[in-house]
């Protein structure tokens, strides 16, 4: 076989070389037209995303102003439990025999949780119940524990807020009676006070997200539902010899939380008031410089929320709640009966008049008491926003920066993130808002200080008291690790700059 030609080598190469030309330009516009979508999409992006992280810096900016100047010394009652976490449809499933959604105050069937859970989950409210059937509740944590999704943690709102506390600084002492084993997990820093018991309460953790289905049934926002059975809470069994303790130690701050446990609960006659009365006094023991914040929660008999109103909230100086729980403390002292659920991004307006009654309301009531303390500050956290209450001149502190530690908070906790991640972030509070429904002055919202802060006038039994107000907006977490101890850990933050 005789040699190529010169001409015969040298063609494929000027092919090829041709081939590549075309191959470079064609790769050169897929590039260029790649950067010029890039450019587009991030340019529909930019309002979006500047907006999100102007309002986090200025946020971050009035938290890190404030450092706590002092350890506080915060004492909390009362209780501990395990707490067990399973997403609501992994062990709750829809079927067309259900029935419609239905209220109870306790839970004693498959039959009654599925119809309680559809009640609230339709509204996207929390919800937490007793369950008096303990062989159907062990089932249920049983199973719930058989799903690798599913993990435990410690909680209850004292314990949770405790952790919130000593995570801030604070030198922090928990009522709680527990296991060795339990105990043997709580940091060290924290003083416990509580005898020892054989088994721990648990509460089952049902979690679900915005938008998931259940059924015809759609969330709206992402919550949780709680059931117990709670045996050591209820009885409040660390309240003596917390007293020692609160006596030496004199605490900055104590605060009064977990007592939706108590809703009805099996006791002997009496006996629950009993102990209602034992708080109190354990409360008004407490000198004036030792602040009293009452945690609100999830109360459904009536009964023992007019007890709570009549017995231990007039001796506090500041409330926490969420939308839902202030809305069923007004219904309770305003019309004398609760309520169930409501809006779960209610108005700006609608949560402050709801405030300023309740404070009306509280002054009122605590001119017919002895030792009656005057309500100075109320806190309320919502998806959407947090708002904060004080009278002016009381020994509250730093309300700016509460309000920002305490929005900043609901977004760490809720994404399990000790940083804001924008990308899981989204603000739903309006451009602007009311400050009240009739006659309000009209807000609106700047990114730059996104905390708005103003004082009004307000008559209170007679008198005409000066308050401060501040409404910041929250970073909504938008893909959701954790809901359960959110409002503890929110109220703990937004306390423990003002002590």
């Amino acid at each position: 076989m005789g040699k190529p030609t010169e001409e015969c080598r040298r063609a494929p190469q000027s092919a090829v070389s041709a081939m590549e030309r075309r191959g470079i330009k064609f790769g050169t516009f897929l590039t260029i037209l790649a950067v010029l979508v890039g450019i587009y999409y991030r340019s529909l992006e930019n309002p979006l995303q500047t907006r999100l992280t102007a309002v986090l810096k200025a946020l971050e900016k009035v938290e890190s102003k404030h450092e706590i100047p002092v350890r506080r010394k915060v004492a909390i009652g009362y209780g501990i439990c395990t707490d067990v976490y399973i997403d609501a449809k992994s062990l709750l499933h829809y079927s067309n025999d259900i029935g419609n959604p239905e209220h109870f105050d306790e839970i004693t069937t498959r039959e009654q949780l599925l119809k309680s859970f559809a009640y609230y989950f339709r509204y996207g409210a929390a919800a937490e119940r007793y369950m008096p059937n303990t062989t159907l509740f062990d089932e249920l944590v049983s199973q719930a524990r058989s799903f690798p999704s599913s993990y435990s943690t410690i909680g209850g709102n004292a314990a949770v807020m405790a952790f919130r506390f000593l995570r801030e600084g604070c030198d922090v002492m928990l009522a709680a009676t527990m296991t060795q084993s339990l105990h043997q997990m709580i940091p060290e820093s924290i003083k416990v006070v509580g005898g020892r018991v054989d088994r721990d309460d648990t509460h089952l953790v049902l979690e679900y997200k915005n938008g998931e289905y259940w059924g015809p049934y759609s969330s709206v926002r992402a919550n949780r539902y709680i059931i117990h059975n709670d045996v050591n809470n209820p009885m409040v069994s660390s309240l003596d010899e917390f007293d020692t303790l609160l006596t030496e130690s004199r605490p900055d701050l104590f605060v009064v939380s977990g007592l939706q446990v108590m809703d009805n609960y099996p006791y002997v006659e009496g006996q629950r008031r009993d102990l209602l009365l034992k708080i109190k006094k354990q409360m008004i023991s407490q000198s004036e410089s030792t602040k009293i914040h009452f945690e609100m929660a999830s109360f459904v008999e009536e009964s023992l929320l007019s007890d709570l109103i009549n017995l231990l909230i007039p001796y506090t100086d500041s409330l926490g709640m969420n939308e839902q729980e202030l809305a069923n403390l007004y219904s309770s002292m305003y019309y004398g009966n609760i309520s169930l659920v409501t809006n779960s991004n209610p108005r700006v307006a609608t949560v402050l008049d709801q405030m300023r009654t309740l404070l009306k309301l509280m002054w009122e009531k605590g001119q017919s008491f002895e030792n009656a303390r005057k309500l100075s500050r109320i806190h309320v956290h919502t998806l959407a926003y947090q708002a904060i209450l004080i009278v002016k001149n009381s020994a509250w502190q730093n309300l700016i920066a509460a309000a920002a530690k305490a929005s900043l908070t609901a977004n760490r906790h809720v994404c399990g993130s000790s940083d804001v991640d924008l990308h899981k972030a989204a603000l739903i509070m309006d451009d602007s808002f009311s400050t009240s429904i009739k006659n309000g002055k009209r807000i609106p919202f700047n990114v730059d200080k996104p905390v708005s802060c103003w004082e009004e006038l307000i008559k209170c039994s007679g008198d005409t008291v000066v308050v401060e107000v501040c409404v910041a907006p929250v970073l909504v977490c938008t893909k959701a690790s954790q809901t359960a101890g959110g409002g503890d850990n929110i109220s703990s933050a937004g306390l423990v700059l003002q002590i």
